[in-house]
């Protein structure tokens, strides 16, 4: 339709309107889903796996976000929800839940050797870890450089998967059942790591349409649940530190919030402050756009589901796992979305006639040229990619001023007219 909600709510301003049409700058873009959630008309989808890609697997596991256990009514308890996925196609079920209690346990490891710096940033929303990344890289030494429950969920699942079944790990399937955009970006292009184990991602309403007409009819034949509710709690805000057990903490989501936060981490006013847990979207994962139900109901689904299950896991014992095998292999590096040019000379020119442009405009970040604001269109200008009449007002005075030309050139061409038939 062309509108600019997009562009105007995107954290990274990496949304342009061109021709009617919004375009997307892929290194700016942080996969949050943002535009997906605030597009009235549901022009952006994010691109996940289909279902049937499972099968191209000779065993295939889902792995199943916890977030999965609030978009059912009337469901009390989780077994259900895990031999569901079995009912539809899996053939086995490793909770993303129990890799987060993995990952609670390397990450209180890790803080207890006092070698991190503080405050230290969660490192499980990939999204978050972007934008640390493009817009605010003095932080990027706080990030907790351990892997997010999903990918440590994948190498487990794949390794006992391959004990069980004597398979080879290339035939067996792991798909990660996701209510957010940022986790197919990850999977194809790790964090901390050189490759994903995971072989896919399902978006989650994909996986309710196919659960919902039957989860009343499913009896569970299986318990298949090993998270206590530790790991459960990870799908709220604020779950992440509650099973840290840290009370010097922040627990912050909305990408909006999480900017400010990180502004005021900059700045250095958080000093009291040992753990910051964000989320890029409003409530935690529950949030996320590729779920179905309200975040705020499925949190409450939640925490009752919760209720039903330990503080520490009593059915089955999480598998010890050491401490290098969930660190990242690589580090987190800064990514300039701002660079103007290779040539240091170059940019510095470009910089300053962005400058002037920027000044020149009418700094109301309406919007209606296509970019989120006016040093977004200046910038735009430097780089080939607009132009100062993109601007309505620069616009409507280029066409007063020729309006006022033409009637100049009128006026004399009447006076020179009446000159001759004199």
């Amino acid at each position: 339709m062309g509108c600019i909600n997009c562009i105007k709510r995107c954290p990274t301003e990496a949304i342009r309107v061109r021709h009617g049409k919004a375009k997307i700058i892929k290194e700016r873009c942080i996969d949050c889903g943002e535009c997906i959630r605030v597009c009235p008309y549901h022009a952006k989808k994010a691109v996940t796996d289909p279902f049937d890609r499972i099968y191209a697997y000779a065993y295939k596991i889902a792995l199943p976000a916890p977030t999965l256990y609030g978009q059912f009514n009337n469901i009390e308890d989780i077994n259900i929800v895990l031999n569901g996925l079995k009912h539809i196609g899996f053939d086995d079920v490793f909770e993303v839940a129990r890799a987060a209690e993995i990952v609670t346990a390397a990450s209180v490891d890790m803080i207890s050797q006092g070698k991190l710096v503080m405050p230290i940033i969660s490192s499980a929303c990939p999204a978050v870890v972007r934008l640390i990344r493009v817009r605010f890289p003095n932080l990027i030494k706080h990030v907790l450089p351990i892997l997010s429950p999903m990918d440590v969920a994948a190498k487990l699942a794949k390794k006992e998967a391959a004990q069980k079944t004597g398979l080879a790990p290339e035939k067996i399937g792991v798909f990660f059942i996701s209510p957010c955009a940022a986790k197919v970006t990850v999977m194809r292009d790790p964090l901390g790591q050189e490759k994903s184990e995971v072989d896919g991602v399902i978006a989650m309403n994909d996986i309710y349409m196919k659960l919902a007409p039957i989860i009343g009819k499913i009896k569970p034949e299986e318990n298949l649940v090993k998270a206590s509710l530790k790991g459960v709690g990870w799908a709220n805000s604020g779950g992440e530190s509650l099973a840290l057990g840290k009370d010097e903490y922040i627990a912050v989501d909305g990408i909006d919030n999480v900017i400010k936060v990180l502004e005021e981490l900059e700045d250095e006013q958080l000093t009291d402050i040992k753990f910051v847990e964000a989320s890029a979207c409003v409530g935690g994962c529950v949030g996320g756009p590729l779920a179905v139900e309200n975040g705020f109901v499925a949190e409450t689904r939640i925490k009752r589901l919760m209720k039903n299950l330990g503080p520490d896991n009593t059915q089955s014992e999480i598998p010890e796992v050491a401490l290098a095998d969930v660190l990242w292999s690589s580090k987190l590096e800064y990514t300039p979305v701002m660079k103007l040019d290779d040539d240091m000379l170059t940019a510095m020119r470009k910089m300053e006639q962005l400058e002037r442009l920027a000044e020149d405009l009418p700094k109301l970040d309406c919007g209606s040229c296509g970019a989120p604001t006016c040093k977004a269109l200046a910038e735009d200008i430097v780089r080939g990619f607009g132009r100062e009449i993109d601007c309505i007002y620069k616009l409507r005075e280029r066409i007063r001023k020729l309006a006022n030309e033409m009637v100049d050139l009128e006026e004399n061409l009447i006076a020179f007219r009446q000159d001759e038939q004199e």
